[in-house]
């Protein structure tokens, strides 16, 4: 048996038993790692009421001589409970919507530094404040994807390569199978779902995907733009992710 040290963002909890739990843990240096503690819902004295989804952790796991078994949650230390955050019915969803689809695109044992340091960042940025749920979910989203490889397309149609700074018309379509957005042109009788983003929509999609993080999130989006945006984003995500998610089941509910 050795033990391993590690900080790490909870992102599911499982039930396993009468008193146990499966937790998958995102940590920077292991990337994923799913561990079991034992009697963690009966043990106040151990864990009582730290393991919480999104919370920030020390953890002291030990992991026996077999690689196919899971670790054993030894210790846990409470590093933040983002307490802001769950103080906020909306924030709560968001966050939990970060951490599932971040779990469900994780896979085991690989790390993601980038992808650790993005998501700390936009937690602790919905936890202080000022910048926006809704901008902060944007931005997630459009880097997360750039981390992927799933990145959306922005700059140019995805069918017939004209550069968007090279076509007048405001109105562009989303086209996700392709990849990213297409111009009216393509899109004549292409039986799109409803939807588009204008020029300046784009524009500022693009500056929160590339720009520096602390000034990315200062953009102040007009309404309209703010839903384009927000609406394109989740769809282009949850289209490639291939699955739908409670979070954001439960994230709709909440924005209703």
């Amino acid at each position: 048996m050795s033990d391993f040290s590690v900080s790490a963002i909870m992102l599911r909890r499982i039930n396993y038993g009468d008193s146990d739990l499966i937790i998958s843990f995102f940590t920077k240096e292991r990337g994923k790692i799913s561990v079991i503690a034992k009697a963690a819902k009966k043990s106040v004295k151990r864990f009582g009421g730290i393991l919480e989804l999104f919370s920030l952790l020390d953890l002291v796991c030990t992991k026996g001589k077999h690689r196919t078994r899971m670790a054993f949650l030894k210790e846990a230390v409470l590093k933040n409970p983002y307490e802001s955050i769950r103080s906020d019915i909306l924030k709560t969803a968001y966050a939990g919507f970060w951490a599932e689809l971040t779990n469900t695109w994780l896979e085991e044992g690989v790390k993601q530094v980038q992808l650790f340091n993005l998501l700390e960042q936009v937690l602790n940025h919905l936890d202080k404040g000022p910048a926006s749920p809704e901008i902060l979910s944007i931005l997630f989203q459009l880097r997360f994807s750039a981390i992927a490889g799933i990145v959306p397309n922005l700059s140019h149609c995805c069918r017939c390569g004209r550069s968007f700074d090279d076509i007048r018309q405001d109105r562009l379509e989303p086209d996700f199978r392709q990849g990213g957005v297409i111009c009216l042109k393509c899109s004549a009788g292409s039986g799109l779902p409803v939807g588009y983003l204008s020029q300046g929509t784009l524009k500022q999609l693009q500056w929160l995907l590339r720009g520096d993080l602390d000034q990315a999130i200062r953009i102040r989006f007009a309404p309209y733009a703010m839903a384009q945006g927000k609406k394109f984003i989740e769809r282009f995500i949850l289209f490639h992710l291939g699955r739908n998610l409670k979070s954001y089941k439960f994230l709709n509910q909440i924005r209703s």
